[in-house]
């Protein structure tokens, strides 16, 4: 997601869809730094530039802004997941991208991870079901290609599936709370190629299953 444009002074214009990017973009920084329960609507129009009316033309209260934020970097999750997945026919290949996707979305400007992985709102239905959303549709993507590649059951695809996802979500975030200790490409590196000496025990479908394994 692009970072937001500079504000622009009360009462400019902007097209209905470039302001709604705006507002989400202001929200994400205000819900990131302050959490969902001390964030205020008055917050987040101020950071936008914009009057509150302006913000509730577009958004009628602060859970349905909240939620228009986590849907937007739960999408953006899942595209970069997928993304990685269709980078290579190469498994190594896929296996370090899909957990460099994770790096990436961790370490992406505004803090939107935390909204999706840490937030203050999870036990709220709606907030909770877009984050499960988005969790099982990168593990369906991973699942599939392992099923479609190693010849294995649905089930059990993904369960290696999660196993990816997690060891992806929580290396990246104890990446990222240390400080980034390690260098990035080292430590995905270090996380890929301990996932892909357990998948690439699976044989591929009609081939050798010697494909090429990343780097530590």
């Amino acid at each position: 997601m692009t970072e937001a444009p500079a504000a622009v002074p009360r009462g400019g214009r902007l097209s209905r869809s470039a302001r709604r990017a705006q507002l989400l973009l202001a929200a994400r920084d205000v819900f990131s730094a302050q959490g969902y329960h001390a964030a205020a609507m008055d917050d987040i129009a101020e950071r936008a530039g914009v009057s509150k009316p302006v913000l509730y033309q577009h958004f009628p209260g602060k859970l349905e802004l909240y939620r228009a934020v986590l849907t937007t970097y739960a999408d953006d999750l899942v595209q970069k997941v997928r993304g990685a997945l269709a980078s290579s026919s190469d498994n190594g290949e896929r296996v370090h991208a899909s957990v460099a996707a994770y790096f990436d979305f961790v370490a992406g400007e505004g803090g939107g991870f935390r909204l999706i992985f840490e937030s203050d709102l999870r036990n709220e239905p709606e907030a909770a079901a877009v984050v499960k959303k988005a969790q099982e549709r990168c593990i369906d993507a991973i699942a599939e290609a392992v099923t479609t590649d190693a010849g294995i059951d649905w089930a059990r695809a993904r369960v290696l599936a999660v196993g990816l996802v997690g060891l992806s979500r929580l290396g990246a975030q104890h990446w990222l709370d240390s400080d980034r200790s390690v260098p990035r490409d080292e430590a995905v590196a270090l996380l890929s190629s301990l996932a892909w000496r357990g998948i690439s025990g699976f044989p591929l479908v009609g081939g050798s299953g010697t494909a090429s394994r990343p780097e530590a």
